[in-house]
């Protein structure tokens, strides 16, 4: 299950979607991970911008001298995270020079020198390893936790309620626990860097197209345990991730912008796929019932936790339609 440790293949991907400046910095950071690795190749899918992102981004790479390992592949349509991955994934998994490895970088992160080495080096010295993240930082020093369990019953509880006895109850179950200082197996990692063994693909199958955005790579790393690979936060390796730049949501307008409907319908997915129908609605009733108490504690003077009208919403596409799931 493993790759040549010396020489391994890797391909790059990057989503873009209107954020050409980013795209390139994600670019740069590659080239300079190609000074260790001569057998990194990259991708950057354009998601159908509505920009000049196709023209800034090809321009750019021309400039750079890009051009003998990266290439710009524009899709005729924004399927969202997954489509745009599986649009790179479909024909250099098929090729005849399928990677080693397979590395997502959001074009709002960036590679830190000696980032990949770290990944690569746990994926070759740990043959169950199926999936590897890094260390992240939102802005130098600001670490912010990047790996994750899967959502269920429990923590869904705990998400809506915000409570801090009852997180320290459900600490083994915690959806976001926080960050370790060592190197440790988890149920999924953030999509904004991800080192994936091709095998992987091969074993489970590309991203479920259906996930416009968020909770795609919840749902791959579901997949990819139920064949036997581990997931593993390595923090040795690091970047730098302008959270939320690559969709609009960034800082403080992550509590100022409403909850798109995707992100419900990804996580309704994502639940009934990973728990079954009937766990998924009672993983979102336990919310409501957390987060209605929550609400108590907001007339006592608790802060806003969620972006405005989120309880409504949550209500709305969850458990009002959980009849068209």
């Amino acid at each position: 299950m493993g790759a040549d440790t010396e020489k391994p293949t890797i391909l790059a991907i990057t989503v873009n979607y209107g954020t050409p400046v980013l795209t390139l910095r994600a670019l740069a950071s590659l080239d300079v991970a190609r000074r260790e690795f001569s057998g990194l190749r990259a991708v950057c899918v354009d998601n159908a911008s509505r920009d000049d992102s196709l023209v800034c981004i090809g321009e750019g790479m021309e400039a750079s001298g890009y051009g003998g390992w990266a290439s710009l592949l524009a899709s005729p349509v924004n399927g969202g995270f997954a489509a745009g991955n599986n649009l790179a994934l479909r024909p250099a998994l098929a090729g005849p020079d399928a990677p080693d490895y397979v590395l997502l970088l959001n074009p709002d992160a960036a590679l830190d020198p000696g980032a990949l080495a770290a990944l690569v080096g746990h994926l070759s010295q740990n043959p169950r390893a199926g999936i590897v993240g890094p260390r992240t930082e939102i802005g130098r020093g600001n670490h912010r936790g990047s790996a994750f369990r899967f959502p269920g019953i429990l923590n869904s509880l705990d998400q809506g309620l915000g409570f801090g006895p009852l997180t320290r109850l459900l600490s083994r179950v915690q959806l976001a626990p926080p960050p370790r200082p060592e190197a440790h197996r988890t149920d999924w990692l953030s999509g904004g860097c991800m080192l994936i063994r091709r095998e992987v693909f091969e074993r489970v199958g590309l991203f479920d197209e259906a996930f416009f955005l968020y909770f795609e790579e919840v749902e791959l790393s579901h997949r990819a345990r139920g064949a036997g690979f581990e997931s593993w936060y390595v923090p040795e390796g690091t970047i730098l991730h302008d959270a939320g730049a690559a969709t609009g949501v960034t800082g403080e307008g992550e509590l100022a912008q409403r909850t798109p409907a995707y992100w419900f319908a990804s996580r309704r997915r994502c639940l009934a796929k990973t728990r079954g129908l009937l766990a998924a609605w009672v993983a979102d009733l336990a919310w409501v019932v957390g987060a209605s108490l929550y609400g108590v504690r907001r007339l006592l003077g608790a802060p806003r936790k969620d972006p405005p009208h989120f309880f409504r919403d949550f209500v709305r596409f969850n458990l009002l339609s959980f009849r068209s799931r």
